[in-house]
């Protein structure tokens, strides 16, 4: 008898985080949701109000305004825009949803840089 170990799938295992929290947190008018999502190359957000299901602000690094730099830098400069994207919309209080990644990184500087651009989660 032959015993396999399989490895767990990373994307597989937060796609279940993300659902799990996704079913307790969600977006309205008042206060709606920031959501990230993170590629391998690209980070994204979006401040989305789940009622009524429209996306009110988003920001990712194809955007022409983040300038070239590492990762994290990068991600910090997405934090800054989503931000500054939401305030003028007139969304300052929002719900932070990591899409279940560890709040570490990419993560936690674009968060970071929201915070200090005007943003409160």
């Amino acid at each position: 008898m032959k015993i396999v170990i399989t490895k767990p799938d990373k994307n597989k295992t937060r796609t279940k985080r993300h659902a799990r929290v996704r079913s307790k947190i969600s977006g309205t008018a008042e206060r709606p949701r920031l959501n990230v999502f993170r590629s391998n190359k690209n980070i994204y957000a979006q401040v989305i109000d789940d009622v009524a299901g429209v996306t009110l602000a988003s920001a990712s690094t194809l955007d022409s305004e983040v300038k070239a730099g590492s990762k994290t830098e990068q991600a910090s400069e997405v934090g800054k825009l989503i931000a500054q994207r939401a305030v003028a919309a007139g969304k300052e209080n929002v719900v932070f949803d990591r899409g279940g990644y560890i709040y570490h990184g990419r993560v936690q500087a674009l968060a970071e840089a929201a915070r200090e651009n005007g943003l409160k989660f």
